[in-house]
């Protein structure tokens, strides 16, 4: 498959109701929060982990990862045991007369044909056998909230417990306290960016493109949890460049999406109280406007 020719930027807008869409292990796992704003984030880290999961339900066969299809980075799997796997596969497995950095160029080739992740985000794959680095062509920005988030803790009880006393019974209450966090709701943004330079490199193609917009559509359909609350995405607007270099600055473009409450008065506690609106007049050359959610 050909990679793809054209440049594009894209805003998601997705949101959270009772939730915890990001936990900071730094801060007992409590909403990530921009500290002197006190605007919410959600790390890029956390989106890709979402998409990868995507893929990992959507190409499957048999039971396997669909070829090409493969996740580099995933729950259990160890990083040294998949760059081996790059040479003990052809070409790299019958090519003791080429020199070092040939089997380096043909190991990193071999990630990228089989992992999307890294055709897709990209590695630094030099720990055990040397399989290379790899610039993604598809970049992630932090979410941020449109407005400032409150996070709320919740005190939580169980009835069970872990251990027993001698007696081999639990005498008493068996009630232990915990708390968990939330965010009553908040409309995240989040800015994402696919050089079709870097997409040369990886083979990074129109397919894969086409499995990365159903999965920012989709993803937080498949990632329930109590902890996540309810978060979908609500919004994602793509602006796809006729030059390889782009035809207009990404900032410029993100500013044509624009979100605004439609009651000040009261805090938003769900997507209908913000007014979303994405400005198509007069739109740069060379640019042609998605709007796929």
């Amino acid at each position: 498959m050909n990679p793809i020719q054209h440049r594009y930027d894209f805003v998601l807008l997705f949101d959270v109701v009772n939730g915890n869409p990001n936990g900071d292990p730094d801060a007992g796992n409590s909403p990530r929060i921009d500290p002197e704003t006190g605007h919410g984030l959600v790390s890029d880290v956390c989106l890709k982990r979402k998409i990868r999961n995507y893929i990992c339900l959507a190409k499957v066969e048999n039971d396997k990862p669909s070829r090409g299809y493969d996740i580099y980075v995933k729950e259990g799997s160890i990083l040294n045991q998949q760059h081996q796997l790059a040479y003990d596969a052809p070409p790299l497995k019958d090519s003791k007369d080429k020199d070092k950095d040939e089997k380096i160029k043909l190991a990193r080739d071999w990630m990228c044909q089989t992992f999307f992740d890294i055709r897709m985000f990209g590695a630094v794959m030099t720990t055990g056998v040397n399989c290379g680095q790899v610039r993604g062509p598809v970049q992630l920005a932090f979410s941020i909230s449109v407005d400032p988030i409150v996070s709320l803790e919740q005190s939580i009880t169980r009835m069970a417990v872990t251990t027993e006393k001698e007696s081999g019974k639990q005498e008493g209450s068996n009630r232990t306290m915990g708390r968990k966090e939330i965010v009553p709701y908040a409309l995240y943004s989040c800015h994402g960016f696919i050089s079709p330079q870097l997409a040369g490199q990886t083979g990074f193609s129109d397919d894969d493109l086409k499995l990365l917009w159903d999965a920012l559509k989709t993803m937080f359909e498949f990632d329930r949890s109590a902890a996540r609350g309810e978060m979908a995405s609500r919004k994602l607007v793509v602006f796809e460049h006729e030059n390889p270099l782009g035809n207009f600055p990404a900032h410029a473009l993100f500013e044509r999406v624009k979100t605004a409450r439609r009651d000040l008065t009261k805090p938003p506690r769900a997507y209908a109280d913000y007014a979303v609106t994405v400005d198509k007049a007069a739109l740069p050359p060379g640019i042609t406007l998605h709007e796929m959610i």
